[in-house]
């Protein structure tokens, strides 16, 4: 996976440089959503934390191929989710490789793997040990509108890798399942 994640790095670094229709820029924006469970015992404490926001900020390169395109993109990405009194913060690098359709002047969609390296998580009041995987990948799909140098997209974005991080809490051993499941709001600008 890191091999994977190494080559998504060198292909944005490829698009961006090339001389295309398409280019390459800045992005940032929020993200809406939470992790998986809270387990302690085997047993599920909390099975469905408090979406809370994040936010995320990167880069994108764009390749337009007639009426597809392919857009990778490299962003440090913070989420937040709530159980019960202790706040959980996940800190990641996202690479997600996604490939569009223009539907209809400047309005497209989208899909794509999106690769994740965890650099960091914290769970409020709680000592947690690191995630068992640094690498995971999910799911992205949305829909975006350009205009001009300016782009809005809203997508959604699902973890697909089970990954846990361990805790203990009042002498019992807990796993937190770190995969996010979010809603992210994005503005793009082309350089």
């Amino acid at each position: 996976m890191k091999n994977l994640f190494i080559a998504i790095i060198l292909l944005f670094a490829t698009v961006s440089q090339a001389q295309t229709d398409g280019g390459f820029g800045l992005k940032a924006g929020l993200n809406y959503g939470s992790n998986g469970d809270l387990r302690q015992n085997g047993q599920t404490i909390i099975d469905d934390p408090d979406a809370n926001f994040g936010y995320h900020v990167g880069l994108f390169g764009k390749v337009d191929l007639g009426a597809f395109y392919l857009r990778p993109e490299l962003s440090y990405t913070v989420l937040n989710s709530e159980y019960d009194s202790s706040a959980l913060e996940v800190k990641k690098l996202d690479a997600p490789v996604l490939v569009g359709f223009h539907i209809a002047g400047p309005l497209h969609v989208f899909a794509g793997p999106s690769f994740q390296y965890i650099l960091d998580t914290e769970l409020e009041n709680v000592e947690l040990q690191d995630v068992k995987e640094d690498f995971t990948i999910g799911m992205q799909v949305g829909i975006g509108v350009d205009l001009g140098n300016l782009g809005i997209d809203v997508r959604y974005e699902r973890g697909l890798s089970s990954n846990e991080a361990e805790f203990t809490n009042l002498g019992q051993l807990g796993t937190l399942d770190t995969r996010p499941q979010q809603i992210i709001v994005g503005l793009s600008l082309k350089l």
